[in-house]
């Protein structure tokens, strides 16, 4: 934890003197900003726009294959992710260093090809607009239900 705080003091003491107090608060304001817009994003597209129903009574494996998805691999998606492009290995294997999801991959989808489950994989550009699909099927349903109180 005093770890964790000290951070901030390296980087007053690094950036308060380039771009005084003002200017450091906006920079960490404006990093911040960029960083939760990435996290929504890499996480919401393997989890949002996927079919979740509550009263299948469907095994542990089963439910977690069904309600998220893993975002093709590339060199660039699992730089931009930091490897949670393999979002199904993640939610089988959550302990698992994020780096080592790409070498159980191909045996969590062999596995789901002998039990006939589906391994669902898609574009990070059709991921992306699935999020963007989803919200606004959500601000509709909100929009409609607000307008017809």
């Amino acid at each position: 934890m005093a770890w964790a705080l000290t951070f901030y003091l390296r980087y007053f003491w690094c950036y308060v003197p380039l771009y005084g107090l003002l200017g450091a608060l906006a920079l960490m304001a404006f990093f911040r900003f960029l960083e939760s817009h990435w996290f929504v994003w890499v996480t919401q597209m393997n989890h949002l726009p996927m079919e979740i129903d509550y009263e299948k009574h469907q095994d542990w494996l089963t439910m977690q294959l069904q309600t998220t998805c893993n975002i093709e691999q590339s060199f660039f998606n699992d730089w931009f992710s930091g490897h949670l492009n393999f979002k199904i290995e993640h939610h089988l294997f959550p302990t698992m260093p994020r780096h080592n999801y790409h070498r159980v991959a191909p045996q969590v989808r062999a596995l789901c090809e002998k039990h006939r489950i589906p391994y669902q994989t898609k574009t990070l550009w059709q991921g992306m607009t699935d999020v963007v699909s989803s919200l606004k099927n959500s601000g509709e349903l909100w929009l409609d239900a607000y307008l017809h109180k």
